[in-house]
């Protein structure tokens, strides 16, 4: 695998990205990866991934989002709206380049809001043929919610409101820290190890009115209008990215689907435990589906059936 560092704009601002791609030459089909919740876009967990995909003749383009480690722009801020608009400049990117067949892109996320956006870019972009989203948030409320006991979620909820009344009154915010006090970690996100290599390079403070945003983030409502194909990942008894929100994508879901639930394991051990079994299957799915379209079939054999699509490549 090859490793080289590439850039591209989103919205005026400079992204850094690393560019993965097989030891021939291209055309490659392609696939985008914005990292997960304060990922960045050199995080070891992610080679692994990155390796396989290679393996199979695709090439992986990950890049750290506006505000975020190499890349330029309002730092620390804490946006799903621009980490979408990022991702789609991310496909328009791998558009303009020759090593790269434009009709076939697909997307891989994982990790809380980064298994999400990977639903919410299918859904916003067609030129996205297929979608991974592991360990995926589908609901922002509730996920925030769930991490707190409910008189610390009122709680919260007040200290919106009073820094919504202290931006009125004065022009800027508290600042929190995003994993402490938007996001509630784990005993075991404490614990673990398996991001150390970026830990110490993400934001320690972010204005809280990021966590509207978050709020508002709905995986779920984009699963609801989705026939780009979909493989959803999650692990049972989840504490960190609740189950049911990958069951809920999945079920939503209008198009090719399926869900891969990882048992007997918790949400960072997952990663470790079950990759050598969850990998083949990633690269399987986006293999079936990536593919360029040359040919497109649409097929009602009564209305009953619906409607089924076949895509077929012509001859290089």
């Amino acid at each position: 695998m090859q490793t080289t560092p590439v850039e591209f704009y989103s919205e005026g601002d400079r992204l850094a990205g690393l560019w993965r791609t097989p030891e021939g030459p291209g055309p490659y089909r392609a696939i985008v990866q914005g990292p997960g919740w304060l990922g960045l876009k050199d995080a070891k967990l992610y080679v692994r991934y990155h390796e396989a995909l290679v393996a199979a003749g695709f090439a992986v383009l990950v890049f750290d989002y506006r505000g975020f480690g190499d890349s330029a722009g309002d730092r620390g801020i804490l946006s799903p709206a621009r980490q979408l608009q990022d991702l789609v400049n991310a496909v328009t990117y791998l558009t303009t380049r020759d090593d790269v067949n434009a009709d076939a892109i697909g997307v891989f996320g994982t990790g809380g809001t980064g298994g999400g956006n990977a639903v919410l870019l299918a859904d916003a972009d067609p030129r996205v043929k297929a979608a991974v989203s592991q360990v995926p948030v589908a609901d922002g409320t509730d996920w925030l919610h769930r991490m707190r006991q409910e008189h610390e979620w009122l709680s919260f909820l007040a200290s919106l409101d009073e820094d919504r009344k202290l931006r009125a009154a004065t022009g800027s915010g508290r600042l929190v820290h995003p994993r402490e006090e938007i996001m509630v970690p784990t005993p075991e996100r404490r614990a673990t190890k398996i991001k150390a290599d970026v830990d110490d390079r993400i934001p320690s403070a972010i204005p809280l009115s990021c966590a509207e945003e978050i709020l508002t983030y709905r995986p779920l409502a984009a699963a609801e209008r989705l026939e780009t194909p979909l493989l959803v990942i999650g692990v049972e008894g989840d504490a960190t990215t609740p189950t049911d929100h990958a069951e809920a994508l999945y079920a939503a879901a209008k198009g090719p689907k399926q869900l891969i639930m990882q048992r007997h394991t918790t949400h960072y051990a997952a990663y470790d435990r079950y990759w050598e079994q969850t990998t083949p299957l990633i690269v399987e799915w986006l293999d079936r589906y990536v593919r360029p379209s040359d040919v497109v079939i649409r097929t009602t054999l009564s209305p009953e059936s619906g409607e089924t699509i076949q895509n077929t490549e012509a001859p290089q």
